[in-house]
């Protein structure tokens, strides 16, 4: 396996100085996306998410995965979880994508591509872009949290992809 291949920064698996943020890498294969979901589920279990924002986390990681395994030829997929006060960034990095990158799918002749599609509807924000660490590619949606929209009153406005910054230092 090509561990050089991945973002070292985007995986801290040593999250004890920052329980806020939480990754993980595994084989880039089908077999594996259910243990992405078992992961990524009980990371959300300890930090208390539940309900809608977990369920739809649930749905975003599963297709995130699915997407670097299907769509790519590395050996490994890494997956990041970055939670704060206002929200749940999920990011998904491959070690090799195709020229072109995920694009959302609107109509319904291609076979492939509508998940993307649903990443883009329950997300208020989602976005790729290529490593800068070697090949690849991360993908990355936030999902508000639940409990900031009741507290607020305020609706979470959709941003589109293009009007969020990409900070090299900060790639999640």
């Amino acid at each position: 396996m090509n561990r050089d291949a991945l973002t070292a920064p985007l995986v801290d698996q040593c999250s004890g100085a920052d329980h806020h943020r939480y990754g993980f890498e595994l084989p880039a294969r089908v077999e594996f996306v259910a243990r992405a979901r078992r992961l990524a589920r009980e990371r959300l279990h300890f930090w208390g998410i539940g309900g809608d924002v977990h369920d739809t986390a649930m749905l975003v990681v599963s297709e995130l995965v699915t997407n670097a395994v299907v769509h790519t030829d590395g050996d490994l997929v890494a997956c990041e979880l970055l939670n704060d006060a206002e929200r749940l960034r999920i990011t998904v990095q491959d070690q090799g994508s195709s020229p072109a990158g995920p694009h959302v799918c609107h109509t319904l002749e291609e076979e492939r591509g509508r998940g993307l599609l649903l990443v883009e509807a329950v997300s208020s924000a989602w976005g790729a872009y290529d490593s800068q660490h070697g090949p690849g590619r991360l993908v990355w949606a936030e999902l508000p949290h639940a409990r900031t929209s009741r507290e607020s009153g305020i609706p979470h406005a959709r941003t589109s992809p293009e009007s969020i910054p990409h900070d090299p230092q900060r790639p999640c």
